[in-house]
């Protein structure tokens, strides 16, 4: 008999209207947190999506010209399943993302465009749990979001950004959110928005097809199922998304 789960989560911060999501790929927020943002925005919650690059050398047997518009539009079908309208894209360049001042810009010029309270991002440490390696463009985006967060609300990073494009300064995010780390300290009830984040992930399916023999939709829904069951044995046995949460 397994021991019993004491150390429960938190309930995230829900005295917020805007966020903002920034990931490296298509496929990234499905994977680590649709559930969560389908709730958010049925709460009348305002979500956008940054993704770093289109994702265009994800699939080995599509070239990358014809693979990025094609990974574009199930990225926005993707969103408007779990009721995100903005989606925005970098074009920084899929598998050789790297970290740095043009990121960080990048990132800090959107979260001023966008004024969120709390940003979203995906698991920015070398390894997931120390099982399995991450990728480098999961480690550049995340820390770099981590660090655009304070560069979005400091006049003298990028002042470029103010006077080129108008952008002021935005010290308001109070939150970001690390999902998919293995050090989580926050869930949000992901009930309301598990059958919504099955059918977001399932727009990707031209990534799932040659990422998996299984059936598309047994995939995902045994994944995400599965994932926010585990997530819920710490957060009152209901089903839920994590996060690791930094407050600024």
């Amino acid at each position: 008999m397994s021991a019993p789960v004491t150390d429960q989560l938190e309930p995230m911060p829900d005295d917020w209207h805007r966020a903002l999501a920034v990931v490296a790929h298509p496929d990234d927020l499905e994977y680590g947190c649709a559930a969560a943002i389908a709730g958010w925005t049925d709460g009348g919650r305002e979500v956008s999506y940054l993704l770093a690059t289109r994702g265009e050398a994800g699939i080995d047997t599509i070239a990358p010209a014809e693979c990025a518009p094609l990974r574009e539009r199930e990225q926005r079908a993707s969103a408007a399943v779990v009721g995100v309208s903005s989606v925005e894209f970098l074009d920084h360049q899929d598998g050789v993302i790297e970290y740095g001042v043009p990121l960080r810009r990048d990132i800090a010029a959107a979260i001023r465009r966008h004024r969120p309270e709390l940003v979203i991002t995906l698991n920015h440490r070398d390894t997931w749990g120390g099982v399995a390696w991450n990728t480098p463009d999961h480690r550049a985006v995340g820390r770099a979001t981590l660090d655009a967060a304070g560069d979005a609300g400091n006049r003298w990073i990028f002042p470029e950004l103010i006077s080129e494009q108008g952008l002021q300064p935005w010290n308001g995010v109070r939150w970001v959110a690390v999902a998919g780390s293995t050090t989580p300290t926050h869930a949000v009830d992901a009930t309301a928005g598990l059958e919504r984040s099955v059918r977001s992930l399932l727009e990707h399916r031209s990534y799932i097809e040659v990422l998996t023999d299984e059936d598309p939709e047994e995939y995902c829904r045994t994944f995400l199922i599965g994932s926010a069951e585990a997530v819920g044995a710490r957060f009152g046995g209901r089903p839920a998304v994590a996060f690791e949460l930094f407050g600024r």
